[in-house]
Formats: C-alpha cells, structure tokens, sequence
C-alpha cells in the first residue's frame, strides 16, 4: 500500500491497512472455522542465532514504523477473533509447524496460507499450500514437481543447497539439481552422508567432487539442516484452542477501526465479516 495512510497519531499504517485488506478477501472468500495467523518477532533473538550467529544476519532489522505496524496487524487479527501466535525465540514458521501438528494429531487437513517453500516441508497427505495471491496451491504430492525433491525432503535439501534468504550456508559447490539428484537416489542427507563413499560411482558431472566436498562439509551439511528444519514442539498457549475461531469483538474492534482511521467501507467489512 502507498505510505498515505496514517493513524490518529499521524503515524504511518499503510501495512496495517494492506493486511488488514487481505484478512477481509480471505475470510470473506473461506470463512474458516479454523484459523490462526502467526507472527515473527524473533529475528534478533531467534534460537538459530545461537546455533549459527550469521544465520539472517544479512538482513536488514525492520524499521521502526513497520515493527509498530506489526502489533497492529496482531490487534487487527484478535479482535477480529482469530488466534494469535507470536514469540520472541521461534519463527512464525515454527508456530505454523507447530499448529499445524497439533491440528492434524486432532483429525485435521492443514492449509497453510503461504508462498514459502520452507514450509512445504509440512505437508502430509491432504494437505494443502495455498499462495492466496496468484491462487496457486499445492498439495504434499506437488511439492517433487515445484522443487526437485519430496515434502520430507525439504529441509535436506536445503542443508545441501544452503539458502542465501536466510544466510544457510549449506555445502559449497552443491546446487539445487545436484542435490536433488543426490537425495533422488539415496533418500535422505544421514544416508547420502552415511554412504558417501559411492557418490564417485554415480553418473552425476563431478561426482569425485561432489564426494569430497561432503566429506569436508559434513558438519556444515547438517547443521544447515537443522537450521532449515521447521521446529513443530513449540509450546502454544491455551487460548490457541486448535485454531477455532471466536466471533467479531466489537467492543476492541470499533476503537481500533477509529485509531487506524479505516474508511466506512473496511469498517463495515470488518464488522460484518462472517463467522
């Protein structure tokens, strides 16, 4: 959204009013009985840093203006009565992974509302990944044609490949085919490891290299695994309740409505959105 909006106190809100644009289109599209959205506030304290101190230190900390928008964007979500996960030692991709869990050990398919390939590593069979944008989903069975490599190969693939988005380092000269050829054929990265001995046999360019390369970076492979893996034992709080969504809050709705200075149309929207 342009930066033309601003709240009472003449502060931005630009992203709030974005969000809160696609909360509506979703809702209103799905009308969920299940729904939760998560939330990262972990970057500078993330139990990956303390694993691996570069991991995302290539990124930039979030300004000021938008890190106050975020806390918006959660008020926005409860008093519209979704549940709310947020914590400052996960990602929000490790709550993801860890409601997603919870739900499906409770009879429930997933859908997770994202483009991210990280969590592809979640699906199981009957669940879906949705890139609400371009409407595109996906389903655990999908994941191989996407990304060369099955759902529960994802996080070995990236412990191979590394990934530049986050500051994964991965294994140096194995890319995104070579390693998908390397986990086609032995199945997993403690296997492929475990056997490393025949990757010179194997018909791939370079595999001598390729072999020698494992060996040294044998500590590094796993590590970045580890860093890749979705973590899905995450203590949740009590009022997480599986995801069930509670009914609109008037009463935290309408002062927010009037603090972020949402037009008459989104106002309406919110407030008579279903349930």
């Amino acid at each position: 959204m342009p930066p033309e909006f601003d709240d009472a106190d003449g502060q931005p809100v630009n992203a709030v009013h974005g969000f809160t644009r696609f909360v509506l289109d979703f809702v209103e599209k799905v009308k969920p009985q299940r729904c939760a959205f998560a939330f990262d506030a972990s970057l500078e304290s993330n139990y990956r840093n303390e694993l691996y101190p570069a991991y995302k230190a290539n990124r930039d900390p979030a300004p000021e203006e938008l890190k106050r928008q975020f806390a918006y964007c959660q008020e926005v979500c409860l008093a519209l009565g979704f549940p709310v996960l947020v914590s400052g030692r996960y990602e929000a991709d490790d709550l993801i992974g860890t409601a997603a869990k919870l739900c499906r050990d409770a009879g429930h398919n997933i859908t997770i509302v994202s483009a991210d390939k990280d969590l592809s590593q979640l699906l199981d069979t009957g669940d879906v990944q949705w890139d609400f944008t371009r409407n595109d989903r996906w389903q655990c069975e999908g994941v191989k044609a996407r990304y060369g490599v099955h759902a529960h190969q994802i996080a070995d693939f990236l412990g191979l490949t590394g990934d530049s988005v986050d500051n994964i380092p991965g294994v140096p000269g194995i890319g995104p085919k070579t390693a998908a050829t390397l986990l086609g054929h032995f199945g997993s990265l403690d296997a492929l490891l475990d056997r490393v001995a025949e990757i010179p046999y194997l018909r791939i360019r370079g595999s001598a290299q390729h072999a020698e390369r494992l060996k040294e970076h044998r500590e590094i492979a796993l590590l970045s695994r580890q860093l890749a893996t979705v973590v899905c034992d995450v203590p949740l709080p009590e009022s997480f309740a599986l995801a069930t969504r509670g009914g609109v809050n008037r009463d935290l709705l309408i002062p927010l409505c009037e603090k972020l200075r949402f037009g008459p149309m989104t106002r309406r929207r919110l407030l008579e959105l279903p349930s």
